[in-house]
């Protein structure tokens, strides 16, 4: 993923969301890419870079001419630059809503994992096919909260089965515009043809329970933001919970998989 726009506090550790979804972000990249199937030799836009994981797979497999990496977040900009040393690729600061390029200058507009977090998204769409030129792909994808993404799904099964409330906060009732045939209206309203949808799965096997918890300690993202808000008594009843419903092997090993969606179009 690139990484999600949103308020400075919930995602202002590049760190703690590498460990928490950065790293499984590097899976789908590359399969979102080859699903895409657009020529080598491009210009690229990359909004809501976050640590450079899209733009790093955007390097490594569609050769592209040039591309400018944009995020609204300098710690993000900061590791992104420092992840991705390329001649090639220019970082921005700017939001989806506001993007510091001109009309028509990129051949491919793509954003990995930030749909959800963006306030306003129609605006950043119009934003979106604004930056490509006449007849390029403008491109997404999302993970899928309210199924597919396991790691957060038996989160906030787990805590809304303890405390009903916090219901409002699961990521998989809040994003239903992250949802395809929603991201199909979204692509289609804003103006672009030829719209498709379609899905990526990859495995997220952690090695043990800690390996699986820990990130969610680091309180960068909506779940992680919710685990270190509460108290100790309830974080380790849930915890406890949570250990208690996850599928692990004999060696303590935990397969769960995550699945993103993925939506593209092509500018008029």
């Amino acid at each position: 993923m690139a990484g999600p726009e949103a308020s400075p506090g919930p995602w202002s550790g590049a760190a703690a969301y590498e460990a928490y979804v950065g790293r499984w972000s590097r899976a789908v990249a590359p399969r979102f890419l080859d699903w895409l199937g657009v020529p080598t030799g491009l210009s690229w836009l990359d909004v809501g870079c976050g640590t450079g994981v899209l733009t790093e797979a955007v390097l490594a497999t569609a050769s592209p001419a040039a591309v400018v990496a944009v995020d609204p977040s300098p710690a993000f900009l900061a590791a992104a630059a420092q992840r991705v040393v390329d001649d090639r690729v220019t970082f921005r600061e700017g939001t989806a809503q506001a993007l510091p390029v001109a009309e028509g200058s990129v051949d491919v507009v793509v954003s990995g994992l930030v749909l959800n977090f963006v306030p306003d998204r129609p605006a950043a769409l119009a934003e979106m096919r604004r930056a490509a030129r006449p007849g390029g792909v403008v491109a997404a994808y999302v993970w899928d909260y309210a199924e597919g993404m396991q790691v957060m799904r038996h989160l906030w099964d787990a805590a809304v089965a303890r405390d009903p409330a916090v219901a409002a906060l699961d990521e998989g009732r809040r994003f239903v515009d992250g949802r395809p045939d929603r991201l199909r209206d979204l692509f289609t309203g804003a103006g672009l043809a030829d719209v498709a949808v379609g899905e990526v799965v990859v495995p997220t096997v952690f090695r043990g329970f800690d390996d699986y918890w820990g990130p969610f300690l680091g309180g960068t993202g909506p779940a992680p933001a919710y685990v270190v808000s509460l108290a100790e008594a309830d974080r380790t009843e849930l915890r406890e919970a949570l250990r208690a419903r996850l599928p692990a092997d004999d060696d303590g090993t935990i397969r769960l998989t995550a699945r993103a969606w993925t939506v593209q179009g092509r500018s008029g």
